[in-house]
């Protein structure tokens, strides 16, 4: 363990009330919390983040993070993973109720009356939910695509293409080529939150850093970036365990 776990690691000696532990992410740009079943949270931060730098951080989003561990307390993981009746994409303002069909191929398909069926056998809920994480992709694909090149467009950017990831810690990258990379979990975040993101991501074409020239571009396109990019940070909350499981 080195000197920087170490320090970090520390701030956990502290009353229950208060714990939260920290996990080092060599691909996380930024710090980011997130309370899980049961009230645990966790904060993960960039490699090199000072302990201070977390601490200050914690404290920025202290009520948000006690109420939400009051709301998850007594929620405990099941034994067994289950499988959703319902997904929620607030992206999209859609719900669609999920029907699981006994076949022997696995797959998925959107049904006249909006439901989405998955294939497969139910009991095997990593085939199902396999599946589920296919059609979460397509979705993405069809929704963030044609947004993310108008928005540009519109904003006077200008990107190679889009690649869409499953990601645990960023919810978007830019590559120096252009390449601009989503998470498919911004379906489960508000619209705002979402064209914010896009938004930040298109200032990185100019700005492959995150420079003071850089947040000024982002505060000429978005003024309310700071209330923004705090939602985001929280945005995990709103991920269901099965995009991941």
């Amino acid at each position: 363990m080195n000197a920087q776990h170490q320090q970090l690691l520390l701030l956990d000696a502290r009353p229950a009330s208060q714990e939260f532990s920290v996990r080092v992410s060599a691909r996380s740009r930024r710090l980011t919390v997130r309370v899980y079943p049961g009230g645990r949270v966790e904060v993960t931060v960039p490699r090199g983040a000072r302990p201070q730098a977390v601490e200050r951080f914690v404290h920025e989003h202290r009520a948000w993070i006690d109420a939400r561990v009051r709301e998850l307390a007594s929620l405990r993981r099941a034994q067994e993973p289950t499988l959703p009746g319902e997904i929620r994409l607030h992206a999209l303002g859609q719900s669609w109720g999920v029907r699981y069909v006994e076949r022997a191929r696995a797959g998925w398909r959107v049904v006249a009356d909006g439901a989405l069926e998955v294939y497969g056998n139910p009991a095997n809920l990593a085939k199902c939910r396999s599946s589920l994480r296919a059609w979460l992709t397509e979705a993405a694909r069809a929704a963030l695509e044609p947004r993310l090149f108008a928005l540009a467009a519109e904003r006077g950017f200008q990107l190679s293409q889009l690649q869409l990831r499953r990601q645990h810690t960023r919810w978007g990258s830019c590559s120096r080529g252009g390449t601009i990379s989503l998470n498919v979990c911004l379906l489960f975040q508000p619209v705002a939150v979402v064209r914010y993101l896009m938004l930040h991501e298109l200032c990185h074409t100019r700005h492959m850093n995150h420079s003071d020239r850089f947040w000024r571009l982002v505060e000429s396109e978005e003024p309310d970036y700071r209330a923004l990019d705090a939602e985001l940070t929280r945005g995990w909350q709103f991920v269901p365990d099965w995009v991941y499981a």
